[in-house]
């Protein structure tokens, strides 16, 4: 039955109700409940008819009575839903209000619109909250309120010093009320702060523990005796509530997870201990071999199953595949894998693929036929002499590198002659093909030549081609050179700091007249060619001492980059390692999947001297050697480790941290040496603001130059 309650339009009761937008049904089921319960924090939840109209409320006392009986997740709430409820209409006065509740000891009220439909909650939260805002002189009634509710409660006078706490939060702090009375609110509860206390506009809802107790506390200021503010801070206890539901859920997630994992999974598993027993085995590997699962379980694998194989790999440590077998006419393979703790073998996993393994070979051959014809278009795209690769392709994000690309794409577009700076391994081949792709010569060659790994005798001739008979050992119709095949595109020199002084000369003439001779010729050879170049070399240094042309320099340094070392933007480490990943497990055949935070912790620690190129080559040689689909430290190179301080599972998270911070550093020393200490230009070299970088400054004790 529904206590019905007269109308008298007021609009107290809609201010101080807490809003209902979520309802059950007749059809509701407890874990329905449990889940509106949890995410709104009410202690009871309106049931409604198809009509929206109250039928009853789900209370938290029983929601524990259901738990407590071991009713199941799916029971329907009907026949436990209580009608016996005390409802309000929304313009109800308040004063009526205050005698319901004085002669009742139900801790909250529904509140209902005009046609009898549920809107809003008054519980024993806001109407303690209210009480105290009313009247001081209301504090035995709401003692009486609040110690029905469960509610902790603390009132402070216009100096945040407590005038009041209640026994229910005595019990919830572990103190006695005199121990409380007269001290700060932020001394008697510290994650209430000042601040937050003093800059209060409006209520404040929060999670906080009181003591030994999960609660959630709503914060409101009240006007004091003397017109003044004070605040009042009451505590609903949330712990039992909030650890059930979340057991509950995670019994039943874990449940359905590992049951579909043993049961609907096409691999079969067998499981061993140290012992070489087994431990466990799944019902399609058991219907597999037509077992008895009564018979397997504790008993020694190679008495079971000996032909899998699995206690050599306790004894090895070593995860493998076997070759193709077969039971009753089924062709099986079986993945062998080590279980490890603490870095011992304590037993052995067997994961045996059966069902469908036709379909995975005709996939795999049309896979390798895919691959086959991709191999075949990229040589001869390689042979069409033209860029493979694209602005795209190049992964960053860090500032620098991204400002850097801008600029590179702005350049590209042009005709000008451009020189890419950087240490070995930084991508500046990478570069020049993005360069190319974009410009307007891209539909034309793009030809490279490796100034250092052409013999010095050669470069000539690698150059400007020859002609027929032109030295002992030339071809009968001579042949044409590099920038014969660059005509209307574009001519990438790589390490053209290597060139020797007078192919320096010849390469000058050519960028100022637009013409050469082949060797051995005599007719001028006319050719449209844009030059891009690159160098790990000190170019400067070199003119000075006079191993470089100055010419040459300052008609090759017309627009000039310089890519940083990856030590500077160790931001791209790991961004770069999950795309190598993939493209590695493609073009090896591995299947590694992610890197252990041990290892990328030395991996952000390493100085990578030789830059992106070696990154990707310890990258390789750590997925060869990853057994368990994850690159763990032992995978790294010895030369690495050794260059960087090898974590343990207690300092790791300090130490990754102490690598970053270093990282970040190092990066505002190198920008403040090249700013000359300029605070201003090195901000904006490292992309933070001014305040950030004193902040960062202040914090590293790092003094301007």
């Amino acid at each position: 039955m529904i206590h019905r309650i007269g109308v008298i339009a007021v609009i107290q009761l809609r201010e101080i109700m807490t809003p209902v937008t979520d309802y059950l049904s007749q059809s509701s089921t407890l874990e329905q409940a449990i889940t509106i319960m949890k995410r709104k924090k009410w202690n009871i939840v309106p049931a409604t008819d198809q009509d929206g109209r109250l039928l009853g409320v789900f209370t938290r006392s029983i929601l524990y009575q259901m738990v407590l009986a071991g009713q199941p997740l799916h029971t329907p709430i009907h026949p436990f839903m209580k009608t016996d409820v005390v409802a309000f209409s929304v313009d109800t006065p308040y004063d009526i209000i205050e005698k319901v509740v004085e002669n009742s000891n139900v801790g909250s009220g529904v509140v209902l619109d005009g046609e009898q439909r549920p809107i809003g909650l008054i519980t024993s939260i806001d109407i303690a909250r209210t009480l105290l805002r009313t009247s001081y002189s209301l504090r035995e009634q709401l003692e009486a309120i609040l110690a029905t509710s469960q509610l902790g409660a603390v009132m402070t006078d216009e100096q945040n010093q407590v005038i009041f706490v209640n026994a229910r939060f005595c019990d919830m702090l572990g103190c006695a009320e005199k121990q409380i009375i007269g001290r700060n609110i932020t001394d008697v509860i510290p994650d209430i702060h000042t601040t937050e206390v003093q800059e209060m506009e409006q209520e404040v809802h929060k999670r906080i523990v009181v003591g030994n107790y999960r609660t959630i506390v709503r914060l409101s200021k009240y006007k004091t005796v003397k017109g003044q503010e004070g605040f009042i801070a009451l505590f609903q206890n949330i712990s039992e509530v909030e650890r059930m539901a979340e057991e509950l859920e995670s019994v039943k997630r874990w449940k359905s997870m590992l049951q579909t994992v043993i049961d609907k999974a096409y691999d079969g598993i067998v499981m061993i201990n140290q012992q070489g027993r087994i431990s466990f085995v799944s019902p399609s590997l058991i219907e597999l071999f037509e077992l008895d699962e009564s018979q397997t379980i504790h008993q020694p694998i190679d008495g079971v199953l000996p032909q899998l194989g699995l206690t050599r790999v306790v004894k090895s440590g070593l995860a493998d595949i076997s070759d193709f077998m077969e039971v009753n006419g089924i062709q099986y393979i079986v993945h062998r894998i080590p279980v490890l703790q603490d870095q011992h073998v304590v037993g052995a996993i067997g994961k045996i693929m059966f069902r469908q393994l036709q379909e995975v070979r005709e996939r795999f051959k049309r896979f390798d036929r895919h691959e086959w014809k991709e191999g075949v278009a990229r040589q001869q795209r390689r042979q069409a002499e033209s860029s493979r690769f694209t602005f795209d392709e190049i992964i960053t994000s860090d500032y620098q590198m991204e400002k850097l690309v801008r600029s590179v794409s702005k350049a590209a577009k042009g005709r000008s002659t451009i020189l890419i700076r950087g240490e070995s391994g930084t991508g500046k081949e990478l570069f020049a093909h993005a360069i190319h792709s974009i410009s307007p010569r891209e539909e034309k060659p793009f030809v490279t030549v490796n100034c250092a790994a052409i013999p010095e005798h050669l470069l000539e001739s690698e150059f400007f081609g020859y002609e027929e008979g032109a030295f002992t050992g030339a071809k009968h119709k001579g042949k044409v050179g590099k920038f014969d095949l660059a005509h209307g595109g574009t001519l990438f020199l790589d390490e053209v700091g290597d060139m020797s002084l007078p192919l320096q000369a010849k390469l000058l003439r050519v960028l100022q007249e637009g013409e050469f001779y082949r060797v051995g010729g005599t007719d001028r050879i006319h050719v449209d060619v844009r030059i891009i170049s690159a160098t790990n070399r000190p170019l400067e240094d070199m003119v000075e001492k006079g191993t470089f042309r100055e010419d040459l320099f300052y008609r090759l340094n017309v627009i000039s980059f310089e890519i940083p070392p990856l030590r500077l933007r160790k931001g791209d480490i790991l961004l770069l390692c999950e795309l190598f990943i993939k493209d590695l497990n493609k073009s090896n055949g591995t299947s590694v999947t992610s890197i252990d935070p041990e290892a990328q912790c030395v991996m952000l620690g390493y100085e990578w001297l030789g830059n992106v190129r070696e990154l990707r080559n310890v990258l390789e040689r750590a997925m060869v050697f990853a057994e368990s689909g994850k690159i763990q430290l032992d995978d790294l190179p010895d030369y690495v480790l050794k260059k960087t301080s090898l974590p343990n599972n207690q300092q790791h998270p300090v130490l990754q941290q102490n690598l970053l911070n270093q990282a970040e550093q190092d990066t505002i020393q190198i920008a403040l040496q090249k700013t000359n200490g300029n605070k201003s230009q090195a901000a904006r070299l490292l992309g933070i603001s001014r305040s950030v970088l004193y902040e960062k400054l202040k914090k590293y004790q790092i003094s301007c130059l």
